[in-house]
């Protein structure tokens, strides 16, 4: 898909871990023409980041920061993803290092699945879910999970 054609304006929640951060940044920038485009939630240190590389190369957008993951950020966008104000989720997470807010982490995870958030956890997923042509796809409806107990016959 051309990564111009995407018309609707989403709200994008945008998160990574300390040793992610330098590669969250690169690839916003690799993908600010489509980013500068959208709404941008970020967690503390990683969206003061994204506004100083953008403002750097010139690039305008709208990036809100929230407070840092382990001061609560996390939390907070998992809040947003429960009240749908959320369209998608990038988690550039560190799976090198113990995190102390672990649980938070978690947390978003979890809403993300259950409010059917795509939530990409890598940059190659990122650009797929990025460039998808549903997100234009009037027709298209995601459908909600279904959680229904299964009988194992054996």
């Amino acid at each position: 898909m051309n990564r111009e054609l995407m018309n609707k304006k989403l709200t994008i929640a945008i998160v990574a871990h300390d040793q992610r951060k330098a590669d969250m940044v690169d690839w916003t920038l690799y993908n600010a023409k489509t980013l500068s485009k959208h709404t941008l939630i970020c967690t503390g240190t990683t969206g003061k980041l994204i506004k100083a590389a953008f403002e750097e190369k010139g690039i305008s957008a709208e990036v809100v920061c929230l407070n840092s993951g382990p001061l609560g950020g996390d939390a907070e966008i998992a809040a947003m993803v429960v009240r749908k104000e959320i369209n998608l989720a990038i988690f550039l997470i560190d799976d090198l290092s113990p995190q102390p807010h672990e649980a938070d982490i978690q947390m978003l995870f979890r809403q993300c699945r259950i409010h059917n958030v795509p939530i990409a956890c890598n940059r190659y997923s990122a650009d797929l879910m990025i460039t998808s042509a549903l997100w234009d796809n009037d027709d298209y409806v995601p459908l909600l999970p279904k959680y229904v107990k299964f009988i194992r016959e054996d």
